[in-house]
């Protein structure tokens, strides 16, 4: 019984033995392959990447581009790795689609950055209370609870490109910054502000405390965003998609828009509708001279 005893003891140790090693081995092969990077979130597409590296307000670990990238396209990313010191790789493309997903377009270019970062909602709110009393009014936008990340991204860059000074999203029920996020943004969440409440209701009633329009959005409201003094300093109101928004938030915004339709289709897509609306803001705010005829107006509005 003894003997069998040692006999068991001693398999088992060459067992465990074994499987040190082969764990040893895997961590080995694990540090060693060229797509082993530290848990951190995935940004890419030329444009979203680009804007990162332009802004430089994020972390980058490492980019990947694929073998057969064009030079040309991928120029400035190239020059911007090299001068932020990032480190730059080239990998096959079926290793780049793994890691993103084979349904994504990354575009042959993926990187590996630091996580988008929320603002702390007392940083923006004290900036656009401050610019309340100037004659750059401010303009923000207050999300109830939008759940597609792709229509959350859509409106932080149209939230950008329109100046706002902030997006203020719910802290529970809705999507965060998540890597579809940054990537429907096409690089707008490296540069418009983004805090979570944790209740909309409260933070509605701090801003109209402090003189800031609350103007919500309804198909069956009765006034047209087009006849709202956007000059005013106001916050935007967006519901969420199908739904819009909840009875209470309703009720507490100072007016109710509506975007006129036309067609058979009752509504515009929440993401489309942001655009529509902040844009109408835009167009209020800008002077345009006699001068400047309808080409530079328009301009603005199609960039580059």
């Amino acid at each position: 019984m003894k003997e069998n005893r040692k006999s068991q003891k001693g398999k088992f140790a060459k067992n465990n033995e074994k499987r040190e090693r082969r764990e040893e081995r895997r961590e080995i092969n694990k540090k060693n392959s060229p797509l082993t990077i530290h848990r951190s979130p995935l940004i890419y597409g030329v444009l979203p990447v680009l804007e990162v590296l332009r802004a430089g307000k994020r972390r980058i670990e490492k980019i990947f581009v694929v073998e057969t990238a064009h030079e040309e396209r991928l120029k400035e990313i190239f020059l911007l790795a090299r001068k932020n010191g990032v480190v730059l790789q080239k990998v096959q493309r079926e290793n780049l689609s793994r890691l993103v997903g084979n349904d994504a377009n990354h575009q042959g270019v993926v990187a590996f950055v630091a996580s988008a970062d929320y603002i702390d909602s007392e940083e923006i709110l004290n900036e656009i209370f401050q610019k309340a009393e100037t004659e750059d009014k401010p303009l923000v936008v207050i999300l109830d609870g939008i759940e597609d990340p792709r229509n959350l991204g859509a409106i932080l860059r149209s939230a950008e490109c329109a100046g706002a000074s902030g997006v203020f999203i719910p802290e529970r029920r809705a999507v965060g910054l998540t890597e579809t996020v940054v990537k429907s943004s096409a690089g707008a969440t490296e540069y418009v502000k983004v805090a979570k409440v944790p209740n909309t209701n409260r933070l509605i009633d701090r801003l109209k405390e402090n003189n800031i329009w609350v103007v919500g959005t309804s198909g069956e409201a009765e006034t047209n965003y087009t006849d709202w003094d956007w000059r005013l300093p106001c916050a935007l109101v967006l519901g969420s998609e199908g739904k819009g928004l909840h009875r209470l938030v309703a009720e507490k915004c100072d007016a109710l828009v509506k975007i006129p339709m036309r067609g058979k289709i009752e509504s515009l897509n929440v993401s489309v509708a942001a655009g529509v609306i902040l844009f109408e803001a835009v167009r209020q705010r800008t002077k345009v001279t006699v001068n400047d005829g309808l080409s530079n107006g328009f301009r603005c509005f199609i960039g580059q």
